[in-house]
């Protein structure tokens, strides 16, 4: 596995903080990792998408 470092504005932290906390305890960490590849993952299914309705 890879590590990767980012840097998140105060807000954006807090604002994961509380949704992690709000389910039960996940750490930021893992809310952000979460959104990151629920984003990616629709992200693809756009592409695929465009890429099926270009031809």
């Amino acid at each position: 596995m890879k590590t990767i470092t980012i840097q998140l504005n105060e807000t954006v932290y807090q604002f994961y903080k509380k949704v992690g906390e709000s389910a039960g305890g996940i750490p930021v960490e893992q809310v952000t990792a979460d959104a990151l590849f629920k984003l990616a993952g629709e992200l693809s299914l756009n592409a695929l998408h465009k890429k099926h309705i270009q031809g």
